[in-house]
């Protein structure tokens, strides 16, 4: 599955906000951050990342500062999720100069589709996480794009 969102925003900013992923979900907090609302500002020391992090649900297996983190899911969100593999990533607009700070956010996941549990439960996480993930990516969308245009003012 792959979700992605254009940003108004330098890459290396967009990819800021996507290691804020670290900090809390961004997605519905009632859902996902027990009603508590996830941070409007960068958590300072977010993207120095090391692999063996949680990040959330996912324990961190490689990353490029700057550029992407990829996880996979811990023991126990396996149990729910199944085995999942995950990509943020933050990449320059497609057919832009550079110089437009424009980007956009990916994400990228790979779940287990082998045996009658996994087939049934990779429908159900693809519809779920269309629904997560587009509230995720659009909320930090929209935090980068702000402190893009305050940058610039």
């Amino acid at each position: 599955m792959t979700r992605a969102v254009p940003v108004a925003a330098p890459p290396a900013l967009a990819y800021r906000w996507l290691c804020q992923i670290a900090v809390a979900p961004y997605s519905y907090d009632l859902i996902d951050n027990r009603g508590r609302r996830s941070p409007r500002t960068l958590t300072p020391g977010a993207d120095d990342l090391e692999v063996g992090q949680l990040m959330q649900i996912y324990r961190l297996t490689s990353f490029e500062p700057g550029h992407h983190w990829t996880g996979v899911t811990t023991p126990a969100a396996a149990r729910l999720f199944g085995p999942v593999a995950v990509t943020y990533a933050a990449e320059p607009a497609a057919q832009e100069p550079p110089e437009t700070g424009r980007s956009r956010m990916v994400c990228r996941l790979v779940c287990e589709v082998e045996g009658a549990v996994a087939r049934l439960r990779a429908p159900l996480l693809a519809w779920g996480d269309l629904v997560m993930m587009r509230k995720e990516l659009l909320t930090l969308k929209g935090l980068a794009e702000r402190d893009a245009r305050r940058a610039t003012s």
